[in-house]
């Protein structure tokens, strides 16, 4: 660098705590003065070539891949993309201090941190940890209030209502709700005016119908299902005998397929999709049997060579295990269970011991993900009868054999964790929420039940969509 005749300029660099000061004075023979900054002079913070530096980082758990968690310590910036060890670029002097904080959540999660804060010691600091975990939304359509409760899901399992407690359908009967794997659309089946209302689920779980709000389905829209690969949604026509089918655009809009419906039997009232996406079962409450459907590469329905197997009376709900060996049927006329072995084939075969007991009026049967428990509302009782499933898919009831539900119980659901059960309760405009206990007995939340609006009939439960 260059200055005028009678000009001087010092740099000195002096060392406080561990970290350097730049002092830069300049003086001229007119008595006028002025800063020069010189790029070899560090920063406060930033060590000097030649010092010992340490880095600061740790550990990310529940981080969903490929999705971004964005991490700051001051003014250095991570940007994190799955779980594992992490570490700040920039690297600190000892005595230097860190904070650790989330930047910005990734899309459809909530991350905290722990041992965020402290002074780096002679030594890397690999003991900050970040925690990621899923957001949960949950959704309860109302069939008298011709709308759609929508809550959150706390981290220990409780419903809390969303700053919009519910949205409505438009439309009258709304019976069932159904949510794509994703996490992004939502489906109600409106049994009065023969309709599907579509939405989108935005990013605080709340929805939003779409521009085409609502398409045609057959006789009576009461139940349906999304298949596993989310590309077709099924919905069950109960006073038409058959099921309307169609595919799910780009934008999460339904178009019928070809083939718009494909034959059940009598009143059917449910309907459940196998994890593989490859079989499907109808429930015909007044042809006491199940429908068995193979689904073909585009979606479509076709009955297997034997149509329809036996069940009790008046069959109302059917679920398929994790697995997809076992298949459980509530027959709310005969107040049973009917449990079958599925084939290669995904035909269903009553097991040995066919039906096992249930309460009064079971309606509505579901089974935990990791395939040990079964769950049955009576909505005649009540309550909710448990079982333990055995080696060869059989239940046995719990030693305790029922828990209390509100007043007409009449769809079981089970949160994304797989860790609560809710029970709609339609004659009590509630929710009971329960916790699983490590045997599979449910037990009554702090908060036994929330509030729904009226005549809730179904519930559906969905993780935030993250991409």
């Amino acid at each position: 660098m260059t200055y005028g005749r009678n000009r001087f300029w010092v740099a000195a660099k002096i060392t406080v705590g561990g970290f350097f000061i730049a002092a830069a004075i300049t003086a001229c023979g007119d008595g006028s003065s002025s800063s020069v900054p010189d790029s070899s002079v560090p920063d406060a913070n930033i060590p000097s070539s030649g010092t010992t530096t340490y880095q600061v980082g740790g550990t990310v758990s529940g981080l969903v891949s490929g999705t971004q968690l964005q991490l700051t310590n001051g003014r250095d910036a991570l940007t994190v993309t799955a779980e594992g060890s992490f570490a700040f670029p920039a690297k600190l002097v000892s005595g230097s201090a860190y904070s650790v904080t989330v930047g910005a959540q990734p899309m459809g999660q909530n991350c905290t941190v722990t041992g965020a804060a402290g002074t780096v010691s002679a030594a890397d600091v690999a003991t900050v940890s970040v925690a990621c975990k899923r957001i949960a939304y949950a959704y309860v359509v109302n069939r008298n209030s011709n709308d759609v409760s929508q809550y959150s899901i706390e981290n220990n399992g409780s419903l809390a209502p969303m700053a919009t407690a519910s949205v409505g359908t438009g439309f009258f009967g709304s019976q069932a709700v159904l949510v794509d794997p994703t996490g992004k659309y939502a489906y109600i089946a409106n049994s009065l005016d023969d309709t599907v209302s579509q939405y989108t689920i935005g990013a605080d779980g709340s929805l939003t119908p779409m521009a085409t709000a609502s398409v045609a389905a057959g006789l009576w829209p009461g139940a349906g299902a999304v298949d596993p690969t989310g590309k077709y949604v099924y919905v069950v026509n109960s006073s038409g005998n058959d099921v309307s089918q169609y595919t799910i655009g780009a934008n999460g809009s339904l178009t019928p397929m070809a083939m718009s419906t494909v034959v059940t039997g009598s009143s059917p009232f449910s309907m459940t999709i196998d994890r593989t996406g490859k079989y499907a079962y109808v429930t015909n409450n007044g042809g006491s049997s199940v429908s068995q459907y193979t689904i073909g590469a585009d979606g479509s329905l076709t009955p297997m060579a034997t149509p329809v197997v036996a069940t009790g009376a008046n069959p109302e709900s059917v679920m398929v295990d994790p697995t997809g060996k076992y298949a459980y049927v509530a027959n709310n006329g005969s107040a049973s269970v009917s449990q079958y072995t599925i084939g290669a084939d995904g035909s269903l075969t009553p097991m040995a011991t066919p039906t096992v007991a249930s309460g009064f009026g079971p309606i509505s049967v579901l089974i935990d993900p990791t395939g040990k428990y079964v769950y049955v509302a009576n909505s005649g009782g009540d309550n909710v009868s448990q079982y333990t499933i055995g080696t060869d898919g059989s239940l046995t009831a719990m030693a305790t054999a029922t828990v209390a539900s509100g007043t007409v119980p009449i769809s079981v659901s089970i949160d994304p964790t797989g860790k609560f059960v809710y029970v709609v309760n339609s004659g009590g405009n509630s929710i009971s929420q329960y916790t699983i206990g490590v045997d599979g007995s449910l037990a009554a939340m702090a908060t036994g039940t929330v509030a729904a609006n009226f005549a809730p009939w179904s519930m559906a439960t969905t993780y935030a969509a993250t991409h």
